[in-house]
C-alpha cells in the first residue's frame, strides 16, 4: 500500500510537487564487469606516480619551480598520493622563508603569492607582510602590477586564507578582483579560463574534486603543460571515477530497495546528489565506506527536512521526534503509519554504523551520533513551533537553532566515526565542543543555503530566514540582510583558517570534512540541491558520466 494512503486525510497538506529524479536508474548499468580498471591501466598508473614522485624529490625545495610542481600536483587532484612529499617540502620552504626573513628572496608576485598560499594551506602561519613590497607608502598596492596577470591571479587565490585583521590581504581581495575583471574579455584564451574560473570559485573555497576535474581541462591547454603530470591526472582521475560509478551503482540500488516514490511521497529523490555531497568531502579511493555512510546520511537528512519543512503536522512531529531521541523498534507505535518507514531507515542505519564501528574500534563513538542526531530533529521541531507561533526570532537565537537544522555536527561526527583513521576521544570532543571549524562551517551551510533560498522558500509555507530575522530585528532592507549574510560568510571563513592555524596539535584529516562541507555550498548556484536540472546535473555528469580520457571542453564554466 502507498504511503499516502496511510496519511490521514482529514488534514490540509501542502501539494508536494518535486521534479522526478534527474537520474532515475541511469547508474545501475554501471556493473562491475563496466568499471573494471585493467591490470594494463594499473600498471601505467604505478610506473606514472612513482616519475612524478621522483619529480617531487628531486626538484631543489628553495626553487620556483617546486613551488610550481607542488601547486599543479594539488590542483590536478593528485595530491594525495605524495602528502608526506609534499608536507616535508612545504616545511623546508617554510624554515627557509623564516629564515630569510630580511631578504628579498622573491621578488616576483606570483611566486611570493603562491608561496604565501601553500604554506598557509599546510598549516604554517606566514605573515602578509610579505606583501608590503608591492605596496605603496598608502598601503595600496602598486600601479605596475595590474598588467601583471598571473601575479595578480596569484595574489587573489592568496587572499582567501587570510584570517581576521590581516588588512593587507583585505585590500589585495579588493585589488585583484577589480582588475581581474576588468581585464577578462582582453585575455587570451588559456589565461582567460583560469581568470573566470576563479571569479567563480577560488581554490581555496572550491570543492577538491570539481575543482581538479576543471584544472585538468585548463592545464591542458596551457602550452607548457607536462605531459606526463597531465597524462597521470587523467589516468588517475578516470581510475577513481570507475570506483565512484561502481559505488553508485550499489547505492542506486539500495535506495530502490527503499520504495522511495511510496515510502516517502512527499520528499525529493536525491540520492544521485547525496552521492555527490559525500565525495565532495571524501573523493579519495580509500574512503569509500565513509562515502556510502555519508550518502545514507544525506539521504535521510534531505527525506526528514521534507518531513519537518510543512508537510507532517506539529502532533505527528513530536512523537516523531521523541522516536528519534529513544532510537529503539519500541517507538514505531507512537508514530504515525506514513513515518514508519523512514524510522525503519534511521534504525537500519544507526545499526549497520554500530555493527561496523564494532570492527574498527570506534562503537563508543555512535553515542555521539545519535546525540547530534538528536538535536537535529529537536532543532526541526523549534522550527516548526515558530512557525506555528507565527514568530520570527531574534537573529542569534535563530542562528543558534539553524546551525543545527543545517546538520554539519552530524555530518562531521559521522565522518570522524566511519572514516578509517582512528580520531582520540579527546580530538573528537574538542571538535564537537571547542573547534571554531564545526560553528564556521554550520554558519556558512545555513546562511548561504537561506540566501539562496529566500525566493524560493517565500513561495511556500516556511519558517523565517536569516534575511527576515535580520529584517524585523532591525527595520532593515532586504538588501541589507544579504550584504550582512556576505559579512558573516566571510568572517565565518576566516575562523576556518584561524583554526587550521592555530589547532596544529590536531590532524588536518579531522578539520577537513567541515571545511569540504562548507566548500560544497559555496559552489551552488541558485537552489541547485532542489532543482539539479541544470547546474547541479552538469557537474555530476563531468564526475561522474563524462570520461576525462576524450578530449571533451565540456567542463569549464559549468
Amino acid at each position: 500500500m502507498s504511503q499516502l494512503a496511510m496519511v490521514n486525510t482529514t488534514i490540509k497538506r501542502p501539494l508536494v510537487n518535486y521534479h522526478k529524479s534527474v537520474w532515475g536508474d541511469y547508474f545501475l548499468s554501471y556493473t562491475p564487469q563496466l568499471t573494471e580498471i585493467s591490470s594494463q591501466e594499473k600498471l601505467e598508473h604505478e610506473e606514472l606516480k612513482e616519475k612524478v614522485r621522483q619529480m617531487l624529490v628531486e626538484t631543489p625545495d628553495n626553487s620556483i619551480q617546486k613551488l610550481v610542481l607542488i601547486d599543479t600536483i594539488q590542483r590536478l587532484g593528485v595530491g594525495y598520493h605524495f602528502e608526506n612529499e609534499i608536507k616535508i617540502s612545504i616545511q623546508n620552504i617554510f624554515d627557509e622563508s623564516e629564515q630569510s626573513k630580511n631578504e628579498d628572496d622573491f621578488d616576483d608576485l606570483y611566486v611570493v603569492a603562491l608561496r604565501f598560499r601553500l604554506v598557509r594551506q599546510q598549516r604554517h602561519y606566514m605573515s602578509p607582510d610579505v606583501f608590503k613590497k608591492f605596496t605603496n607608502h598608502d598601503g595600496k598596492f602598486k600601479e605596475t602590477l595590474t598588467k601583471d596577470v598571473l601575479g595578480l591571479l596569484s595574489l587573489y587565490e592568496a587572499a582567501h586564507v587570510r584570517v581576521h585583521n590581516e588588512d593587507i590581504l583585505e585590500e589585495a581581495l579588493t585589488f585583484t578582483t577589480t582588475h581581474l575583471e576588468s581585464m577578462g574579455p582582453k585575455l587570451d584564451n588559456s589565461f582567460k579560463a583560469q581568470v573566470s574560473e576563479a571569479l567563480i570559485q577560488p581554490i581555496y573555497t572550491n570543492v577538491p574534486r570539481v575543482a581538479s576535474r576543471k584544472y585538468i581541462h585548463i592545464y591542458e591547454n596551457i602550452e607548457s603543460h607536462d605531459d606526463l603530470l597531465l597524462k597521470f591526472a587523467k589516468l588517475d582521475f578516470h581510475i577513481v571515477q570507475k570506483l565512484h560509478q561502481r559505488e553508485l551503482c550499489e547505492l542506486t540500488r539500495w535506495w530502490n530497495d527503499l520504495d522511495p516514490l511510496n515510502n516517502f511521497p512527499y520528499a525529493r529523490d536525491k540520492l544521485v546528489e547525496c552521492y555527490y555531497w559525500a565525495t565532495g568531502v571524501y573523493y579519495e579511493p580509500q574512503y569509500r565506506r565513509a562515502r556510502r555512510t555519508l550518502t545514507k546520511l544525506v539521504a535521510i537528512i534531505t527525506v526528514t527536512d521534507d518531513l519537518y519543512d510543512a508537510y507532517a503536522t506539529y502532533d505527528e512531529l513530536v512523537p516523531f521526534t521523541d522516536a528519534v531521541e529513544r532510537c529503539d523498534i519500541g517507538a514505531m507505535d507512537s508514530i504515525s503509519s506514513y513515518m514508519r518507514p523512514l524510522y525503519q531507515v534511521f534504525l537500519d542505519y544507526f545499526d549497520e554504523m554500530e555493527e561496523e564501528s564494532t570492527i574498527n574500534g570506534k562503537l563508543d563513538y555512535v553515542y555521539y551520533a545519535k546525540i547530534e542526531t538528536n538535536r537535529w530533529t529537536k532543532s526541526y521541531l523549534k522550527e516548526v513551533e515558530w512557525l506555528n507561533g507565527g514568530k520570527i526570532p531574534k537573529c542569534e537565537e535563530y542562528k543558534r537553532n539553524a546551525t543545527l537544522t543545517i546538520a554539519i555536527p552530524m555530518l562531521v561526527v559521522t565522518c570522524l566515526i566511519v572514516m578509517e583513521e582512528f580520531v582520540a576521544k579527546e580530538t573528537f570532543q574538542w571538535i564537537l565542543n571547542d573547534s571554531l571549524v564545526l560553528p564556521a562551517s554550520s554558519l556558512i551551510n545555513r546562511l548561504k543555503d537561506d540566501i539562496i533560498g529566500h525566493e524560493h522558500e517565500q513561495q511556500r509555507e516556511h519558517g523565517a530566514s536569516f534575511v527576515e530575522c535580520y529584517m524585523k530585528e532591525y527595520g532593515a532592507s532586504k538588501q541589507d540582510a544579504y550584504a550582512e549574510i556576505w559579512k558573516e560568510i566571510a568572517n565565518a571563513w576566516k575562523d576556518i583558517n584561524t583554526e587550521y592555524l592555530r589547532a596544529t596539535q590536531v590532524p588536518t584529516i579531522v578539520l577537513e570534512p567541515a571545511v569540504n562541507l562548507a566548500r560544497l555550498v559555496e559552489i551552488l548556484q541558485g537552489d541547485d540541491f532542489t532543482n539539479s536540472k541544470y547546474n547541479l546535473k552538469d557537474v555530476i555528469s563531468m564526475l561522474f558520466v563524462d570520461s576525462v580520457m576524450n578530449h571533451d571542453h565540456s567542463c569549464v564554466g559549468v
